[in-house]
C-alpha cells in the first residue's frame, strides 16, 4: 500500500524562531561557558532511521530555540528540513558516503551533487578507511577532493571528512589529517556515531596538532554531558555533533 503524503507535506511553511548571529557565538571556553556560546557550536543531529518527518519537524524547533549551529540530517530530508529552517541561520547539514565510506568517489561525487541540490550547505563525508588503513592514501586524498571540487561550485559550503577514529591508530589518524588537508577540505571529524567508539579528548587534540591551524575539528560520537562538550572545545574542537543538543542546555 502506498502511503499518502502527510498535510503538513504538501504545504511545508517554515518554522520561526532567531539564532544569535555567528559573531556572537565566539568566546573564551571555561567551566561555566554560558549556554548560547556553547549552542553555536552543536550541529543538532538526527541520522537515526527510523525517524519520520515529525521528528525532522522537533529537531528544527530544538534548533532554533537553542540557537544551534546547524542540524545535521539524512540526504533524504535535506529538502523537507531546508523548507522548514528558511529564512534562519541554522546550517543544513548532510551525509556523503554514511556510515561506513565504502561507495566509490564517482558515488560520493553524485552524493554530494544531489545534497546542494536538495539544499545543503555543508556535507561530512566518510573517507574509505581500508584505503587508508592499506596505504592507498592517494585513492583517499582523491575522493576527497572530487567532494571538494564540488563544493567549490556552491557559494559558503563547507566540507568535513569523517575518519572514523575508533579503527584507527594514532599514526593512522596524522596521515589522515594530512591527506584532508592536501585535499582542501575545511574540517576533520572524528565519528559517525554509528561505529563502536566516538568523540574522544585525546583525538581532538592529536587532530589540533597535527592541523596546524590549518582545519577545524568536528568531534562526534557520544557527546551527551556540557562537561564532554566543554573538554573537547578546550582540545580545540570547533564543531560538535551530538543529538544530546538540548540536554546540554539544560
Amino acid at each position: 500500500m502506498t502511503k499518502q503524503p502527510s498535510a503538513h507535506s504538501a504545504t511545508t511553511r517554515p518554522i520561526t524562531g532567531t539564532v544569535p548571529p555567528r559573531d556572537q557565538r565566539d568566546g573564551k571556553v571555561g567551566v561555566k561557558m554560558m549556554k548560547d556560546k556553547l549552542s553555536g557550536y552543536i550541529e543538532h543531529t538526527l541520522l537515526k532511521p527510523q525517524a519520520v518527518e515529525s521528528d525532522y519537524e522537533c529537531l528544527c524547533r530544538q534548533a532554533l530555540e537553542y540557537g544551534f549551529y546547524g542540524v545535521c540530517i539524512p540526504p533524504s530530508r535535506v529538502r523537507f528540513v531546508s523548507s522548514l529552517l528558511k529564512g534562519s541561520q541554522v546550517r543544513v547539514v548532510t551525509v556523503v558516503g554514511f556510515p561506513l565510506g565504502f561507495q566509490t568517489r564517482a558515488a560520493k561525487v553524485l552524493e554530494a551533487e544531489n545534497a546542494f541540490a536538495e539544499g545543503a550547505q555543508e556535507l561530512d563525508m566518510v573517507i574509505n578507511i581500508g584505503y587508508l588503513k592499506d596505504g592507498q592514501w592517494d585513492a583517499v586524498e582523491n575522493e576527497i577532493s572530487s567532494v571538494v571540487q564540488v563544493a567549490a561550485g556552491q557559494k559558503g559550503v563547507v566540507v568535513k571528512v569523517i575518519i572514523e577514529t575508533c579503527y584507527l591508530t594514532d599514526p593512522e589518524k596524522s596521515t589522515a589529517v594530512e591527506i584532508i588537508r592536501s585535499a582542501g577540505a575545511d574540517f576533520v571529524k572524528t565519528s559517525t556515531g554509528f561505529g563502536p567508539g566516538g568523540a574522544k579528548v585525546e583525538d581532538v587534540a592529536l587532530f589540533h596538532q597535527a592541523a596546524q591551524g590549518q582545519l577545524q575539528i568536528k568531534a562526534a560520537g557520544g557527546i551527551r554531558t556540557r562537561e564532554k562538550a566543554i573538554a573537547l572545545i578546550k582540545a580545540g574542537a570547533t564543531r560538535l555533533g551530538t543529538s544530546c543538543g538540548p540536554d546540554l542546555m539544560d
